[in-house]
């Protein structure tokens, strides 16, 4: 059943908490491109210099808060409790509701935190809250053909291949093909 608002969501998981996105993490969500800069750069957009800067991210942390209390999207950050560094985020976007009920994953984690099943373990409990909470039937995640990593984790956590896009997303400079996958909630029969 579709909701009109949400609670404030804190979730949390053997090794991780995972907060709504929120303009207090500008600072932290900056260091986090920065350091990681290299790392995510093959599977995300061209970034302009200025996107590494700290107004800039303190407006898409402002976006994201609009389109969480427009229930659009639920962004999420994901934190080691223990030295509150910020390891992750974790996107769930483009929320549509009527006949379709579904919404896109996205996703990423910093090159230090790869290998320990952290990503697994939070998107876990993230995809269970969007599928409990916000009721929705369908999530959606695409990635590049060598992204061997990401094909692997949504794997595990249940997606299955739909097909491929030619050309679909504009990543690094680069229209690429993606593999198109997604998780159904077979608890709507």
């Amino acid at each position: 059943m579709p909701i009109d608002c949400l609670p404030p969501i804190n979730l949390r998981t053997d090794r991780l908490v995972l907060r709504p996105a929120n303009r207090s993490d500008a600072a932290a969500l900056l260091d986090y491109y920065i350091k990681n800069r290299d790392h995510l750069a093959p599977w995300e957009p061209l970034r302009k210099e200025m996107f590494f800067t700290l107004p800039v991210q303190a407006r898409r942390l402002a976006t994201m808060e609009q389109q969480m209390l427009c229930v659009l999207s639920l962004h999420l950050l994901i934190w080691c409790p223990t030295s509150n560094q910020l390891l992750g985020e974790c996107s769930f976007t483009n929320m549509i509701r009527g006949a379709f009920q579904a919404c896109h994953l996205e996703f990423s984690i910093a090159a230090e935190a790869q290998g320990q099943g952290l990503m697994q373990e939070g998107l876990s409990a993230a995809i269970a809250l969007v599928f409990d909470t916000y009721g929705l039937h369908r999530i959606m995640a695409s990635y590049c053909h060598d992204n061997v990593r990401s094909g692997q984790l949504l794997q595990r956590l249940g997606f299955n291949i739909e097909g491929t896009a030619r050309s679909y997303l504009k990543i690094n400079g680069v229209w690429r093909d993606h593999v198109l996958t997604a998780l159904i909630d077979e608890r709507w029969g």
